[in-house]
């Protein structure tokens, strides 16, 4: 493939929106393009597990057809789309990375992308998730294993893996994920793209998982701008959702400088252990904040490992492991190993529960039978420590994966995740850095690209503002995004082969 066709493929969709109206592009050579490298990578890569090419042509001529007339009404109107495969659209599959459901079409579609259907953006293929969107990576029995494009050996992370592949590949402009305890930003680091986790009821999700404070679904793309784009689109109120915020909030595109801004930082929220990379590249960070004249200060905070990960593990096997634990004996023998470990978890929880206990649980690293009070001290002794932190500083910044390094195709249920030469206690959690803040589920948070490791596979940082401050860690993660532009050229793009 040419650098030109490269550089089609690569285009933001705020720029791509630009050519579509002075007509020197049109939808169907974005999405031309666009397909011919999905159809050269995404074999080496396994991204997206549906296609729907010839319809997505098909509309993408409407959409041109538009341009060339000049009635654009749409915001996305002729911008490629991957939809992650969790996700319910009309007459499409959602096997939701699962065998149990590998012949399922929808007869409906989720409020949750209703109005991106609805934007003019031309969905062309489904993106790849682990099993449920259980776990940090992202492979499964059904769909195998999704590799991340800077090195096909590790993972993209998860669970919105085969999005944040696609859009680092240059396989889509855009693409959807969600997040209960990292989904969207875990990917978004180990990929090197941008991905935001809005707060609690700012997008709107269908039941049940729009009455869960931990669970939001949120825009994937390779720059701020785009970012900010998609999620005007996603945000607003839904007579469907009684979470969903009112009024819609609409964020925007360029902001101003963010001198004599105060930031604060922590390299390890306390407790994790941070691979050496990671905190080098997030040290630049905060340099390249410091430049654009900001105050930035390391600040201690005192949230414990076996607390966090605990209340968590408690919430999931409340809300979501509590569904696999439903399945029939026959459906669970179809299940990857580690939902098959998971749909264990919320019998362990209740037997704590009932007998006023803490079980320890080996294999997920962490305490189950946490009650909704006991996890709701403890999330408030975390927001005590960092609320003030968050009310004094403009900003908030810390890693968004703990660890680069992560092997494609590791089992979480046998395989030890090791940082900094340590075997970590909970191999799902110990890498990523995300989940207290989907605890914390009302703060906005951006994940940024902040370098590389020497394994090639990128490292990102996450920014952290008030509640509800959503505009905060966009101007922040704009700023910091116009000093040294991602994916721009060959030099900042994956090199694919295997």
């Amino acid at each position: 493939m040419s650098n030109l066709d490269l550089d089609i493929c690569y285009l933001s969709a705020s720029e791509a929106l630009e050519k579509f109206k002075d007509k020197s592009l049109s939808p169907v050579e974005l999405l031309t393009e666009t397909i011919k490298r999905t159809e050269e990578v995404n074999p080496k890569i396994n991204a997206f597990n549906f296609f729907r090419f010839d319809e997505a042509l098909e509309e993408a001529k409407k959409s041109e057809l538009k341009y060339v007339k000049g009635d654009i009404s749409l915001p996305l109107e002729g911008i490629p789309l991957a939809i992650k495969d969790e996700v319910n659209i009309k007459g499409q599959p959602n096997r939701n990375g699962s065998l149990i459901f590998k012949d399922t079409i929808a007869e409906s579609t989720d409020i949750d992308v209703e109005s991106l259907v609805n934007s003019g953006a031309i969905i062309h293929a489904r993106a790849t998730n682990p099993e449920f969107s259980l776990t940090s990576f992202c492979h499964s029995r059904v769909n195998g294993v999704t590799r991340n494009p800077w090195n096909v050996d590790m993972t993209p992370g998860g669970s919105s893996g085969g999005s944040a592949a696609a859009l680092a590949a240059g396989c889509t402009t855009l693409a959807t994920g969600s997040d209960i305890g990292g989904s969207i930003r875990i990917p978004a680091g180990a990929c090197g793209v941008v991905g935001y986790k809005p707060p609690y009821g700012r997008n709107p999700m269908g039941y049940p998982y729009n009455h869960d404070p931990y669970c939001v679904v949120g825009p994937l793309s390779r720059t701020v701008s785009d970012c900010a784009i998609m999620q005007n689109v996603m945000c607003g109120p839904h007579d469907d959702d009684i979470a969903s915020l009112r009024p819609k909030k609409i964020l925007p595109t360029t902001y101003e400088r963010i001198k004599n801004w105060k930031i604060a930082y922590s390299l390890d929220l306390g407790f994790f252990e941070v691979d050496s990379e990671v905190e080098k590249n997030t040290l630049e960070a905060v340099k390249k904040f410091e430049s654009l004249g900001a105050t930035v200060t390391e600040i201690k905070l005192n949230w414990k490992q076996d607390e966090v990960n605990s209340v968590c593990f408690s919430h999931y096997a409340n809300s979501f492991y509590g569904l696999i634990s439903k399945l029939s004996d026959s459906e669970k023998e179809q299940l990857t190993s580690y939902a098959q470990m998971f749909a264990e978890v919320p019998e362990l929880h209740m037997k704590a529960i009932q007998n006023n206990q803490k079980l320890y649980h080996k294999k997920i690293g962490a305490y189950v039978g946490y009650d909704v009070v006991e996890s709701a001290e403890i999330t408030g002794k975390m927001y005590s420590d960092l609320g003030p932190i968050l009310n004094q500083y403009d900003l908030f910044i810390c890693p968004t994966n703990a660890s680069p390094a992560i092997k494609a195709d590791i089992d979480i249920v046998n395989d030890d995740v090791i940082i900094n030469d340590k075997v970590q206690q909970c191999a799902d959690f110990s890498w990523v850095m995300s989940h207290p803040f989907n605890m914390l589920g009302k703060l906005p948070v951006l994940s940024v690209p902040s370098g590389f490791s020497s394994s090639g596979v990128p490292t990102g940082i996450q920014i952290i503002a008030r509640s509800y401050s959503d505009e905060l860690v966009f101007q922040g993660g704009y700023n910091y995004e116009m000093l040294d532009p991602w994916l721009n050229s060959n030099k900042n793009r994956p090199s694919i082969s295997l």
